[in-house]
């Protein structure tokens, strides 16, 4: 007799195996209470996280990105450590949305990249095995004594060997710490033994030219707005190119998209920005050349 999985258990056992698919639904169950509705996709070590809603109010950005990283740091989704949470008014179902936000930054409410905490190592490895054998017991209709039994000694065995280990490494530490214990009998005969240190000669003082130190150049891979500067210099971009009709209208348009490429391609490992600026980047570029084209 087999027995009967409850689906939303097995909806989070599939978020915490890491399927997209199931934390979407799992964070639009959690957040059916606010009206908020989420799409996702895993990018390059990412989880892009798309929340739409009829009203900003809805997405509210000081209260939302914490409900989220409690709910996903409760499934522990396998592989996914950093996660980016995209905010807009809902629009039509669209299956490039990601691209589109990252074309036009400019039309989200806001956005925010979060860290989640890495659940204990040990506790993962014990679900792991629970999970297993209770898949295990449900293929063969429920587990007989013979298993049972087995299954006490197999968690005999894991506890056993833990307390083992553990008591080796204490052992380890005490050895260790005896081994290094300083000798005051050695330091006194070392000290005794040491012959008196001789004066180093006089030095004569050296004549030292001034040397001309000229400040260093400021660079821009260190300023933390060289993100923000691009987008304001892209928006710029985009409102000139409405209403460009001249050619020195469309010059200053591509100055504006190649000083804001060359801003985010200063943008330096380290800034949570990093990612998207790299993309934008070459985004910016091609929209430099293509003003540069109107301008001829």
């Amino acid at each position: 007799m087999s027995t009967v999985t409850n689906p939303a258990n097995d909806i989070r056992k599939q978020a915490h195996q890491g399927s997209v698919a199931a934390i979407i639904q799992v964070l639009n169950q959690e957040l059916s209470d606010l009206g908020v509705r989420t799409r996702a996709v895993y990018d390059g070590g990412l989880l892009q996280l798309l929340c739409e809603a009829d009203s900003s109010v809805q997405l509210d950005q000081e209260t939302l990105p914490d409900r989220i990283k409690e709910i996903l740091e409760l499934l522990a989704p396998r592989g996914v450590r950093r996660v980016n949470i995209n905010s807009r008014i809902v629009r039509e179902q669209q299956l490039l949305w990601l691209d589109e936000i990252s074309r036009e930054p400019e039309k989200l409410l806001w956005y925010k990249e979060v860290n989640l905490v890495r659940p204990n190592f040990l506790k993962t490895i014990m679900e792991d095995v629970k999970d297993s054998m209770s898949n295990r017991s449900d293929q063969i209709g429920g587990p007989s004594a013979r298993q049972q039994r087995e299954k006490k000694q197999f968690w005999r065995g894991i506890i056993g060997g833990m307390g083992a280990a553990t008591a080796l490494l204490l052992l380890g530490w005490g050895v260790f710490s005896l081994m290094n214990k300083p000798s005051e009998t050695t330091s006194t005969t070392s000290n005794l033994a040491k012959p008196p240190e001789a004066k180093p000669p006089e030095a004569k003082p050296l004549e030292v030219k001034p040397l001309e130190v000229k400040p260093p150049e400021a660079k821009l891979t260190d300023s933390p707005e060289a993100f923000p500067t691009a987008v304001r210099l892209a928006e710029e971009g985009v409102a000139l190119g409405s209403k460009a009709q001249t050619p020195a209208d469309w010059q200053t348009i591509a100055d504006k998209w190649g000083k804001a490429s060359d801003l985010m391609a200063q943008v330096p490992p380290s800034d949570k920005n990093y990612t998207i600026a790299q993309d934008r980047t070459n985004r910016y570029k091609n929209n430099q050349a293509a003003a540069l084209t109107k301008a001829k």
